[in-house]
């Protein structure tokens, strides 16, 4: 498929209530607002497609950036893409949860958000941080450095509070990813969660959201769920 095809495709799925909703997350028109489940059958259908994907991003639409999340070939990507990437990425969403999503599949994740963490950008930052939680919620805990992510820890119970808004956020989920998904550091994680205390963030809408790390790392663990690993990151 082309990209006029996958666009035209791509608006026939969009749903005016879910448009909404994105609007409301912060995202820029222009939006279609398609459910990420309607992408599957058309992502099945194309597979990987780099060209495709960079032809997607490129057009600003958000749910058209999505999808060249979806079915990019992060292999085939490279530090400047990535910076390219996020250079466009004009809300949270599209930095957490599409260039960090897929910076996490490769094998210069961790020295690309290291780079962002300390940009001091707020999306930059954001995606940097969240970066590592995909990280560390799929890989196994022998890949990472104990010592460096203790280090992580350290900076977000020292920082955190002036950190811009959007990458306080990411820092508290990042010591909630630690503290249940990664077994070595999860006594310590308890304790950051603990300094760090509740995390407010505000929405476009107007209204706050809330993240409470220490009872949201309790919580998990009465599930079952210290050592939880992702199958796969992307949907």
């Amino acid at each position: 498929m082309n990209l006029q095809q996958v666009m035209d495709e791509l608006q026939s799925l969009g749903t005016e209530r879910t448009k909404k909703r994105y609007l409301s997350d912060g995202a820029q028109e222009p939006v279609y607002g398609v459910a990420t489940g309607a992408m599957k059958p058309l992502a099945k259908k194309i597979k990987k497609d780099q060209k495709l994907a960079e032809e997607l991003y490129a057009t600003g639409n958000y749910d058209a950036m999505y999808f060249a999340g979806v079915i990019a070939d992060p292999a085939k990507m490279t530090e400047q893409d990535f910076d390219r990437w996020i250079d466009a990425a004009t809300f949270y969403k599209i930095a957490d949860h599409i260039v960090a999503v897929t910076l996490s599949e490769t094998e210069i994740a961790q020295q690309v958000a290291d780079k962002w963490i300390a940009s001091g950008e707020e999306l930059r930052m954001s995606a940097g941080w969240s970066c590592y939680c995909w990280l560390i919620g799929s890989r196994a805990d022998q890949e990472f450095d104990t010592d460096k992510l203790d280090l992580m820890l350290k900076s977000v119970e020292t920082n955190l509070a002036e950190a811009p808004a959007r990458t306080q956020y990411a820092m508290a989920n990042f010591v909630y990813t630690v503290g249940v998904s990664y077994v070595p550091l999860h006594d310590r994680a308890v304790d950051t969660a603990e300094v760090i205390s509740t995390v407010e963030v505000g929405q476009a809408a107007g209204k706050s959201k809330f993240l409470q790390t220490s009872e949201n790392i309790r919580k998990a663990v009465e599930r079952g769920q210290l050592g939880f690993k992702r199958k796969a990151v992307r949907c």
